[in-house]
């Protein structure tokens, strides 16, 4: 349903890559807006594609009231063009379902074999009505089960059809044939918040492909002039990609020093205000230089503190760096520039740039909790801290950069653990089995 920007749309591209080889065809049908990297057409190509155009109801005074309407959010953000799901009225959720039921009927729908739907969506409501005979499989990324969360403790003010919405996503996830989960630490948040036992789901976490990502040589000095000198993508609060520039004397702090990289949104449980604070504790005690980037920050969307006003309360403008974002082929060379991959988020489903950095042979730091508690083992393939601990953040930051052994012990290790556990190939054979099983 959401146009390409997060994980599921990976997900979803590196299934329909690989499943042919398992006897599958996919035809996949996604929201895009045109001329860009969440361009559906340029994202999924080398596949079959049908897309939802939300170009111009993005620009609309009501997104959700134009036609095609702009997809919700499982995330509440001021002023953003897709508002939560919990805030869209009935109205709202009936063009929702018009407009993507004509997707799938024009997909064939009715003639698959079976739905793969990701997100619990209004999608599901559509493929009912549209292919009420074909089994759906559910796969849930997690942003659902943090809204439902949210909704069960309390709806924040101005969710004021939040019981309609949890209603619905329980409606629709029980409706499902089978629901894949991204590991077994969401089986019981799955039970408690849609009432569905994990005898009815299978864990299939998130994968890489091998033959991207892998070690490669680079000219890592020359990557990070492009990229914030020549053609940076960086941008603050109300300005454009590029609104954050670098001098070619700042990259003084990447000349022969250990890179720290982190990426991802820029949403609140990534925490990287967290991950800035600790820095700014830290390197007083790095040995050395050690400058760290933020990749990522989709244009125009943050919630809370902007990572740029962070790092300039923290004094730190020429020792962290904010890269903007980037097409997702381009990351085995922006890990090839790093040593060691952070991802200090608290609530994270999966974590799969964890999983993508450590396949280029980078270390982890990251939060033992959720998916990167189990993605990393700590002490062998990284490092793992409790969430919103500063402070012992702080101390893995020192030790990662200090040691330069241990990082590439660690990073060796790391690479041969997730090439055996989260490579792609496998990982669309225990999906195939999951389809085989609904028929």
């Amino acid at each position: 349903m959401f146009f390409p920007r997060g994980g599921s749309a990976h997900v979803t591209r590196a299934l329909a890559r690989a499943l042919p080889e398992h006897g599958w065809d996919a035809t996949v049908v996604s929201g895009s807006l045109r001329d860009g990297p969440s361009d559906a057409a340029r994202f999924f190509a080398g596949l079959d594609v049908r897309a939802m155009d939300y170009t111009e109801a993005i620009r609309a005074d009501d997104p959700l009231a134009h036609d095609p309407p702009m997809h919700p959010s499982f995330e509440d953000r001021d002023g953003a063009a897709d508002r939560v799901f919990a805030k869209v009225d009935d109205a709202g959720y009936e063009r929702l379902v018009d407009a993507w039921a004509g997707v799938l009927e024009e997909a064939g729908a009715a003639e698959a074999d079976v739905l793969h739907l990701n997100h619990i969506t209004p999608m599901h409501a559509a493929a009912a009505r549209v292919a009420p005979d074909v089994p759906v499989v559910t796969h849930v990324h997690g942003t659902e089960l943090l809204m439902l969360e949210a909704i069960a403790a309390g709806p924040p003010r101005g969710w004021d059809h939040a019981e309609a919405w949890s209603a619905r996503m329980r409606r629709w996830a029980r409706a499902s044939d089978r629901l894949i989960l991204l590991s077994d630490t969401q089986e019981e948040r799955v039970e408690r918040e849609l009432g569905i036992a994990a005898e009815r789901c299978t864990v299939v976490p998130n994968g890489f492909d091998p033959k991207i990502f892998d070690r490669r040589e680079i000219d890592r000095l020359a990557l990070w002039r492009r990229w914030l000198v020549d053609d940076p993508q960086g941008w603050r609060p109300g300005g454009e990609p590029g609104s954050v520039a670098y001098e070619p004397a700042d990259l003084v702090a990447f000349d022969d020093a250990p890179v720290l990289l982190y990426v991802g949104r820029y949403t609140a449980v990534k925490r990287i205000g967290v991950l800035v604070r600790a820095f700014a504790r830290a390197r007083e005690r790095f040995t050395g230089r050690a400058p760290l980037v933020l990749l990522g920050g989709y244009p125009g969307e943050w919630e809370g503190e902007h990572p740029v006003e962070a790092i300039a309360r923290c004094g730190l403008e020429r020792e962290v760096f904010v890269a903007g974002w980037h097409d997702h082929d381009l990351l085995p060379d922006f890990f090839a520039a790093a040593d060691a991959v952070v991802l200090p988020s608290v609530r994270e489903q999966f974590g799969q740039v964890l999983v993508e950095g450590m396949a280029c042979g980078l270390p982890a730091i990251a939060v033992d909790a959720h998916g990167p508690g189990q993605i990393v083992d700590d002490g062998v393939t990284g490092w793992l801290v409790e969430p919103d601990d500063e402070e012992a953040l702080a101390d893995v930051l020192v030790a990662a950069v200090n040691d330069r052994a241990e990082r590439a012990r660690r990073g060796e290790a790391a690479r041969a653990a997730v090439r055996e556990r989260y490579s792609w190939p496998a990982l669309a054979g225990r999906v195939a089995d999951v389809y085989a099983a609904c028929l």
